[in-house]
């Protein structure tokens, strides 16, 4: 069996076209009996593909968001079916890596595999075989990219020390954040949101004390990769960028792989994700009753309203959060210091990961009323407690 799998990879995985992949899977589904020895041998082959893609920067949320874009839920299915077999060989995993489960087996023998996932998809041999040899197509045509933590089995990733979020505050910020993606009243989410961000820079600026004054726990500053995709990707990565920026984080953004990577201290970032979902999911309840008002007035809905309204609802809160940020520094002298060598060190390892990064133009807002709805939803959005709207 190994000797047809070989012959099936030659022809459908490396090949530039898809020609061989009827090829490859004809191979693997020829015989019926050996099915089974088939499906371990995928498995195992997945497996060391995968382990390649994790020593070259990947991490299991990439990958399964890179072949949501580029293939369908099957594949998605079965990626995650790898990354639970890959995951078994560890005793420890990196914080957060995946909660994919072997479901086929006991761990003893993976033989099962194939039946059983022919089973679940319903599906014939041949289509399987396709989808399976789609999926590591995409695995071994991955390049390298920068990593954001160790891989699995590192040592290292055993003597690393994150200081997160306290957990009974992380809860009150996302029932906050909850509350203000909720409700249909602008003041409410603005008071809400606001609230959130006060708490989280709080955080941050207690954290930044305990670690200059060495009580804290040591800590480098980390990375993660936060998604995204289409549609308006622009105006999510710069909304992004404003977000990480006001949290003294640093956002780099990847077009081509549809995520930005953020760089900055463990709880910062987790601030980062928590409010960026947030305020994505208020940007889009808000674009949608602009729409509606929109229509009522006897005009259509239009990819080009809702692209010019996220870009502004992005710029204008990018202003507004970056005020906010320079307002909560300023309330205490005293702490600037600490501030300043969290910064540095956040750009410092910025710098290393990102040596050359280029400028993106961005598509212009074409569209008037969407430009105006968009900042004037920002306006609600507002995201520090005690101040008055910047100047249109």
């Amino acid at each position: 069996m190994k000797d047809t799998v070989d012959r099936a990879f030659a022809a459908a995985l490396y090949a530039q076209d898809d020609t061989g992949l009827d090829t490859g899977a004809s191979l693997l589904a020829a015989d019926p009996g050996r099915w089974g020895e088939a499906g371990r041998e995928l498995l195992a082959r997945g497996e060391g593909y995968l382990r390649q893609a994790w020593e070259r920067g990947w991490q299991p949320a990439d990958v399964l968001r890179l072949v949501r874009r580029d293939l369908e839920e099957r594949h998605i299915r079965i990626t995650g079916d790898l990354i639970a077999g890959e995951a078994r060989r560890y005793a420890r995993l990196p914080e957060g890596w995946t909660d994919a489960e072997v479901w086929w087996t006991d761990g003893a023998d993976d033989a099962a595999y194939g039946e059983r996932l022919a089973r679940r998809e319903k599906a014939d041999r041949f289509s399987l075989a396709t989808a399976l040899l789609e999926v590591l197509r995409l695995l071994v045509r991955l390049p390298s990219i920068e990593p954001v933590g160790p891989v699995p089995g590192d040592p290292a990733a055993d003597a690393l020390e994150h200081a997160h979020i306290e957990p009974r505050m992380l809860g009150r910020i996302r029932a906050l954040l909850a509350k203000a993606e909720a409700t249909t009243f602008p003041e409410e989410a603005e008071a809400l949101s606001a609230k959130a961000q006060e708490l989280m820079a709080r955080h941050t600026v207690d954290e930044a004390l305990l670690a200059a004054s060495g009580r804290g726990p040591a800590q480098l500053p980390g990375a993660r990769r936060i998604g995204v995709e289409p549609p308006y990707e622009e105006a999510k990565a710069v909304l992004l960028d404003a977000v990480a920026t006001a949290n003294r984080c640093r956002a780099v953004w990847n077009s081509a792989f549809e995520f930005s990577t953020v760089v900055g201290f463990e709880s910062d970032l987790e601030a980062v994700e928590l409010l960026h979902t947030s305020l994505l999911v208020q940007g889009n309840a808000a674009m949608t009753r602009a729409e509606a008002a929109q229509r009522s007035g006897g005009r259509k809905r239009t990819k080009t309203f809702r692209q010019s309204f996220l870009l502004a609802y992005a710029s204008r809160l990018g202003q507004r959060l970056a005020e906010t940020a320079e307002h909560t520094a300023s309330e205490a002298p005293d702490n600037l210091p600490a501030l300043v060598v969290r910064d540095v060190a956040v750009t410092s390892r910025a710098d290393e990961m990102f040596p050359r990064t280029t400028t993106t133009r961005l598509r212009g807002a074409t569209d008037h009323a969407g430009w105006e709805d968009g900042t004037a939803a920002a306006d609600r959005a507002r995201m520090g407690a005690g101040h008055t709207p910047l100047p249109r």
